[in-house]
C-alpha cells in the first residue's frame, strides 16, 4: 500500500547512497525530482551537476532514472521494505568526451573516479590485466599518497579489492606476485596530489573499449540480435558476442530527431537523402531509458562545441587558481623534500667520516699507551738492574775470592744496561712519532670543520643568487637581500664567529659538526610570496630573521607556466615508457595465463591487440564511410 494513502505521512524519508556517502532527508510529499537531485547537489558541493542523475529501481523491478519534472512519489519508486524509504543511487549519467579537458571540480573527478573503478572491479567496464595493474597502482596512489619506503610494509596492499576478479581468475599467480607488480608501478609514480592521480585514473580508464558506453539490447529489420551503445559522441551498433568493437557508429551531429513507437525505435537522419534508421527494443522501458539517454548525450555534445558559459569559466577560473596553488606547494614540498634527503645524505657521509677517524684516533691512543706501558716496565727493569749491580758490588768486598767471576758479571750487566737503555730511546722515538701523528689527525679534523663552514656559506650565497634572480625586477627586495647577504659575508669572514664554534676536543666537535641542516639560507614558497630566512650576526646560527618577498601575478603567472610546461613535458615522456611498460608486464605474466578460464572478452581483446586496433582507431575507420552506406550495413546486418 502506498504510503501516502493517509493524511498523516506528511513527509517522504529518502536515502541517497554515493560511493563514498549515504544521505538521508525528509522531502515534502509533493517534492519533484529536480528539488531532491539539487539538494543533493549542494549538499556535496557539485556544480557540475549536468553529469548526474538518481537511479532508482522501481516497482516492476526495472532500473530507472529519477525524472526531474515529475513528483517523486508518482514515479513508482520501489519502498524499501525494512524501513519504509526510498532509496537513491547518485551515479554519473552521462560521460565527457575528454575528462582532462571537461571535468572541472575536483567533487566531480572524485565521483567519476569511484563509479569508474567500481565499474572496472565488477567487470562492468572490461580492462586488460596488464592495464588493471596499472589502474590498481594509482587507485592505491589515491588511498595511500607517494610511495614511502619508510611506511610502506609487505602485504599492506593484499587486504583491499584492487584487480577484476576476471584477471586474477586467469593467471596462477599468488596475491604476492600481484601486489610485487602493482608496488612496482606504484613505486614509479611521481609526487601528486590526488585530484591528479585520480584524474590519471580517468585518462587512462578513457581509453577503454566499454568505459561510457550503455548498452541496450536490440535488433535490426532481419531480428538480428545486437547491442546498441549510447555514448557522449553518438550511437554504437556492436555484435550480440562482441561489446568491444562496433560494427558501425553514428555522431550526434549526424542525427537530428530521435523517436520511439512502442518497441519501434526511429532516428532521422541529418541528411534527408537517407532513410531513418530503425531498430527495435524488448521492450518500452528500455525505448524511454534509450531515449532519454540520447537526449542528454545529445545536449552535452552539442554544449561541448559551444563557448562556455559564464558559469562554465568561472568554474575553470577558480580551478585553474587552485591547480597552480596545489602546483606551487607541490614543488615546494618536492624542493624541500629533496634538499632534506641531500642533506641526510651528506650528514650521514660526514658523521661515517668522522666516525672513521674517531676509530683511528682510538687505536692511534691505545697504541700510545701500550707504548707508556712498555717504557714503565723497562724503566721498572733498568731499576732492578742497578740494585742488583749494587748488590753484586757489595759482595765483591766480602769475596775477593770471587773477584774474577763478579767483574765478569758486571761487565755483562753494563752491556744489557746498554741494550735496554737503547730500546728505552727507541721507545722514546716511537712515541714522538705516534704524538705527531695525533696531531696530524687533529689538524685533520679541524679542516673538516672549516670546510663544512665554508659549505654552509656557499649553499647561503646560492640562495642569495636565486633570489636575486627571482626578484631581479624589485630593486627594493633585492637590495634588501643584498644587505642581508653582505651581512652575512661579514659575519662569515669574522675570525671570532668562526672561533666560536672551535672545541676543545674530538668528542664535541662531533656534536658540533652534525650536519646543522637548518643552518644558513631557508627558502620558503607559498601562493603569493616567498620568505627568506637570514643569519644572525654569529654566521652559523639556526635562528633566522624572515625577510618577506611579494611576488607579481606576471611572475606568479610564469612560475605557474613553467610548472605547467614541465609536466606536460614529463607526461608527453612517460606516455611511451607507460606502453613499454605495459608490454614488458604482459610479457612476464603471459607464462602464469591459463587458457581455459579466458572468457570471451579476453580473446576479442587480444585479437584487437595483434590487429593493432584500439578504440579510436576503430570509430575512425567506423566514420570514414558516408552514412547511408553505414545505415544500409546495419539494415544487412
Amino acid at each position: 500500500m502506498s504510503p501516502f494513502g493517509s493524511k498523516k505521512n506528511r513527509s517522504l524519508p529518502v536515502r541517497v547512497s554515493t560511493f563514498d556517502s549515504e544521505l538521508e532527508f525528509e522531502l515534502e510529499t509533493r517534492a519533484t525530482g529536480q528539488e531532491l537531485f539539487d539538494l543533493v547537489c549542494r549538499t556535496i558541493g557539485l556544480r557540475e551537476s549536468w553529469y548526474f542523475g538518481l537511479q532508482y529501481v522501481d516497482t516492476r523491478n526495472n532500473v530507472s532514472w529519477l525524472k526531474m519534472d515529475k513528483k517523486v512519489k508518482d514515479q513508482r519508486v520501489e519502498l524499501h521494505a525494512n524501513n519504509n524509504i526510498y532509496v537513491f543511487s547518485f551515479y554519473a549519467k552521462f560521460f565527457p568526451e575528454n575528462v582532462s579537458e571537461e571535468l572541472i571540480q575536483e567533487i566531480t573527478q572524485h565521483l567519476f573516479f569511484l563509479q569508474v573503478k567500481q565499474s572496472i572491479l565488477s567487470m562492468d567496464i572490461y580492462c586488460r590485466p596488464e592495464a588493471s595493474v596499472l589502474l590498481a597502482s594509482y587507485a592505491v596512489h589515491v588511498q595511500y599518497g607517494p610511495y614511502d619506503y619508510e611506511t610502506y610494509k609487505d602485504g599492506m596492499l593484499a587486504g583491499g579489492e584492487l584487480l577484476p576478479k576476471g584477471v586474477t581468475d586467469q593467471y596462477q599467480m599468488t596475491p604476492e606476485m600481484w601486489e610485487e607488480r602493482i608496488k612496482t608501478w606504484y613505486m614509479d609514480h611521481e609526487p601528486m596530489t590526488r585530484d591528479e592521480v585520480e584524474m590519471e585514473y580517468l585518462k587512462i580508464a578513457q581509453d577503454l573499449d566499454m568505459y561510457g558506453v550503455n548498452y541496450f539490447p536490440i535488433t535490426n529489420k532481419n531480428k538480428t540480435k545486437l547491442w546498441l551503445g549510447v555514448t557522449a559522441v553518438g550511437l554504437n551498433i556492436y555484435d550480440e558476442r562482441d561489446k568491444l568493437t562496433p560494427k558501425t557508429t553514428f555522431q550526434w551531429n549526424e542525427i537530428r530527431h530521435v523517436s520511439f513507437d512502442d518497441k519501434k525505435f526511429t532516428i532521422r537522419l541529418v541528411d534527408a537523402k537517407v532513410s531513418n534508421f530503425i531498430f527495435y527494443s524488448q521492450d518500452l522501458h528500455i525505448n524511454k531509458m534509450i531515449l532519454d539517454l540520447c537526449k542528454g548525450n545529445h545536449d552535452l555534445y552539442m554544449r561541448r562545441r559551444k563557448p562556455d558559459t559564464m558559469e562554465i569559466q568561472q568554474m575553470k577560473a577558480q580551478a585553474k587558481e587552485e591547480k597552480q596553488r596545489r602546483q606551487i606547494e607541490r614543488k615546494k614540498f618536492i624542493r624541500e623534500k629533496q634538499l632534506r634527503e641531500k642533506a641526510e645524505h651528506e650528514r650521514y657521509e660526514l658523521e661515517k667520516r668522522l666516525e672513521h677517524l674517531q676509530d683511528e684516533m682510538r687505536m692511534a691512543s691505545d697504541a700510545l699507551r701500550r707504548s707508556e706501558e712498555t717504557k714503565e716496565l723497562y724503566f721498572e727493569k733498568s731499576r732492578v738492574n742497578e740494585e742488583q749491580m749494587q748488590l753484586t758490588e757489595c759482595k765483591a768486598n766480602h769475596f775477593k775470592t770471587e773477584m774474577d767471576r763478579l767483574r765478569e758479571r758486571q761487565m755483562k750487566v753494563e752491556r744489557e744496561k746498554h741494550d735496554l737503555e737503547k730500546k728505552i730511546r727507541d721507545a722514546d722515538f716511537y712515541m714522538l712519532q705516534l704524538t705527531v701523528e695525533n696531531d696530524k689527525r687533529e689538524a685533520e679534523t679541524e679542516k673538516l670543520k672549516k670546510e663544512l663552514i665554508c659549505a654552509k656559506m656557499a649553499e647561503r650565497e646560492a640562495t642569495a643568487r636565486l633570489l636575486n634572480f627571482l626578484n631581479s625586477g624589485r630593486k627594493s627586495s633585492t637590495d634588501s637581500l643584498l644587505t642581508a647577504s653582505t651581512v652575512s659575508q661579514a659575519n662569515v669572514n669574522n675570525p671570532s664567529s668562526i672561533a666560536a664554534i672551535s672545541t676543545p676536543s674530538l668528542t664535541t666537535s662531533s656534536s658540533t659538526n652534525d650536519l646543522e641542516t637548518a643552518g644558513g639560507a631557508e627558502l620558503t614558497n607559498s601562493a603569493s610570496h616567498y620568505i627568506v630566512m637570514g643569519d644572525n650576526s654569529s654566521g652559523i646560527s639556526d635562528d633566522f630573521e624572515p625577510k618577506k618577498f611579494i611576488l607579481t601575478d606576471n611572475e606568479m603567472e610564469q612560475i605557474a607556466n613553467e610548472m605547467e610546461r614541465s609536466h606536460l613535458e614529463y607526461l608527453r615522456k612517460s606516455k611511451k615508457q607507460v606502453q613499454n611498460q605495459l608490454q614488458t608486464l604482459r610479457s612476464e605474466i603471459a607464462p602464469h595465463k591459463i587458457e581455459q578460464n579466458q572468457s570471451n572478452l579476453d580473446i576479442l581483446s587480444e585479437a584487437q591487440i595483434k590487429a593493432g586496433e584500439n578504440k579510436y582507431s576503430t570509430l575512425k575507420k567506423l566514420k570514414s564511410g558516408s552514412t547511408k552506406a553505414r545505415v544500409a550495413f546495419f539494415e544487412e546486418l
